[in-house]
């Protein structure tokens, strides 16, 4: 294929400003999918997404387009997710392409991520085509949006594109200006096998599928390959392209983008960032990869049954295929037995993760309080992170105890500043600066511990903003902090999957909520269950559930008061020993309901 005729591109912009709504009026302008086989938000695949209504894995898809210069361009779409917690996905998806369509809703503006996906696009010299949607709204603000957009890239508003992918307008435009604007692939056919593993899934038939952008030189069936980073070879057993469904073709080239299937049956011979090459004429060296992933949030899942870890653990390792970003390592809870304590990007990332784990893969899971990374300096000077309240050490041993801290970047109305403030100085937040956009809107900058961010930070700044504040976080430095380790004890004995790390001073309050809610949602038993909250060994809240009540006496008319009395001391008696043997059931629920406390 002449690879001046490629073009690839990706669409980056804030959650719900129109991206997978682009993609699908692209699709259908270029016959690529047929009116029969169209269906609302095409290229999300999982029903996740589209429940939600958000894009969770970046996709790809290739386009034939007939340009008004009369020739037909292969354009390569790779969609991505707009929230902050799968930023890992867009520069995955940014590193595979030359140009990217920055979409801005015409209502909200440049949001935060917004401005994060564009920075991770510029920081990879990609050609950003900038592009209004939804400006059929009745409330569009069409001049106010160009003016931020031209600030922010330096354009003339000339060069910015209007559209509403609903109605179908401007995608014409969109369609010759990436033509036009967005470069052909460099590098060249007759070069030694240079391939970009940008992603990667399972099919139970076919094992792993391996999706490329190919850099260099050119891939076919039967292609014996090498992996450079680990090393191992394989040989091709399809080669192929997504229209969007998955279409078999004899070769990739160099600036194609496909997938190729070599019958890999362990997910974990697969890295995403490495550089497939012929293994019988190696490139040089490998291309550069994607910087290691840093997970905020960290959490226990465990099986409901723990006969199930077999199961679960075959689960996790095939969703990682597909969630790069997941880490995990295998661990123990008394309570609880065998699990994994996972790494992830932020609270979405993880409750995605349980979602997914869980519908396609048919378990059920518990998953405990999350926690962030503390670095402890002990007083032999020894240095450990930890990321599991059970490894925390004795109090008495630890010099210092340092938490992570993110530099906070929220875009709000300005009439609602003044909540932004007070939500931002409850969480510990230390004040940096204040800038306005226009005469509308504000972004504050505020330092804050991620502990105090990763619950629901972001779903209260939705709340407090009448759903117009957006937030974006970079990781910056750790600081001085005075952790604690805060148990929940059910009956007088700890039940680790509700223990977590928290700073002193918050111990009580969040202690009192965690309980309030699990004597809400755990059920009456036929005996009294007593809930309590301690720090280091000290009770500091404490909750009683009532035993359900049993009238033994309702056979009972007339008679000596004796006879009623001697019932009632045997089923005190009974009620003792079902106390001292009797199973607590805890719902599903309750850990939920502990998680958002």
């Amino acid at each position: 294929m002449d690879k001046s005729l490629i073009r690839n591109f990706s669409i980056i912009a804030h959650i719900d400003h129109g991206k997978s709504t682009l993609a699908d009026r692209i699709l259908q302008f270029t016959g690529t999918i047929s009116e029969r086989n169209f269906h609302d938000q095409i290229l999300d695949d999982m029903d996740l997404e589209r429940e939600r209504g958000i894009t969770i894995k970046a996709s790809a898809v290739r386009i034939n387009y007939k340009s008004n210069d009369g020739n037909t361009y292969v354009l390569n779409l790779i969609d991505t997710p707009g929230h902050v917690d799968f930023t890992y996905e867009v520069s995955k998806s940014i590193g595979a392409c030359e140009g990217a369509l920055l979409v801005v809703d015409a209502v909200q503006g440049v949001e935060a991520q917004t401005v994060a996906n564009l920075y991770l696009a510029m920081e990879h010299n990609l050609v950003i085509i900038p592009v209004i949607n939804k400006i059929d709204l009745a409330n569009a603000q069409i001049d106010r949006v160009r003016h931020e957009i031209s600030g922010i890239l330096g354009l003339d508003n000339l060069d910015i594109i209007l559209a509403s992918a609903k109605q179908g307008i401007g995608t014409a435009e969109i369609l010759e200006a990436i033509v036009k604007m967005v470069p052909a692939p460099s590098g060249e056919v007759t070069n030694p096998l240079q391939a970009l593993i940008f992603d990667s899934r399972f099919d139970a038939y076919k094992g792993v599928v391996i999706l490329l952008r190919l850099m260099n030189g050119k891939i076919r069936k039967g292609m014996k390959i090498q992996m450079m980073s680990s090393k191992s070879f394989y040989e091709v057993q399809e080669v192929g392209i997504f229209n969007p469904a998955q279409e078999q073709i004899e070769e990739l080239s160099c600036g194609e983008v496909g997938y190729i299937t070599c019958n890999i049956r362990d997910a974990r011979e697969i890295s995403i960032g490495d550089t497939v090459t012929d293994a019988e004429l190696p490139a040089q060296a490998p291309l550069a990869g994607y910087k290691k992933v840093q997970p905020m949030v960290f959490s226990g899942i465990y099986p409901a049954n723990s006969a199930d870890f077999q199961a679960l653990k075959e689960a996790i390792e095939k969703l990682r295929l597909s969630d790069a970003s997941l880490l995990y390592e295998p661990e123990k809870s008394v309570s609880l037995g065998m699990g994994f304590r996972c790494g992830f990007l932020g609270l979405l990332h993880m409750e995605i993760v349980q979602e997914r784990l869980e519908r396609e893969f048919d378990l059920n899971l518990v998953v405990t309080t999350p926690s962030v990374i503390y670095k402890i300096k002990m007083k032999n000077g020894e240095l450990v992170d930890i990321d599991n309240p059970l490894k925390l050490p004795v109090l008495a041993d630890v010099d210092e105890a340092k938490e992570p801290y993110v530099r906070a970047f929220i875009i709000t109305p300005k009439e609602r500043i003044g909540n932004i403030l007070e939500l931002s100085e409850s969480r510990r937040g230390q004040y940096v600066s204040t800038e306005y956009l226009d005469e509308n809107r504000a972004k504050i900058v505020y330092d804050l511990p991620l502990s105090e961010i990763i619950v629901d930070f972001y779903d209260r700044i939705k709340s407090v903003t009448r759903g117009y504040g957006s937030l974006d976080y970079e990781l910056l430095d750790y600081r001085r902090t005075q952790v604690v380790k805060l148990d929940i004890l059910i009956n007088g004995e700890v039940y680790d999957a509700f223990s977590s790390l928290i700073y002193k001073d918050k111990a009580y309050v969040k202690g009192r909520a965690i309980i309030e809610k699990l004597k809400e949602t755990i059920p009456r038993h036929l005996f009294q269950i007593i809930l309590q909250a301690a720090v280091g060994g000290q009770i500091i809240a404490r909750e009683t559930i009532k035993a359900v009540g049993k009238n033994v006496t309702a056979k009972c008319y007339g008679g000596d008061i004796t006879r009623k009395r001697k019932l009632w001391e045997k089923q005190k008696e009974g009620k003792k020993r079902m106390k001292q043997f009797g199973k607590i059931e805890i719902p599903q629920e309750a850990f939920f309901a502990a998680l958002k406390a």
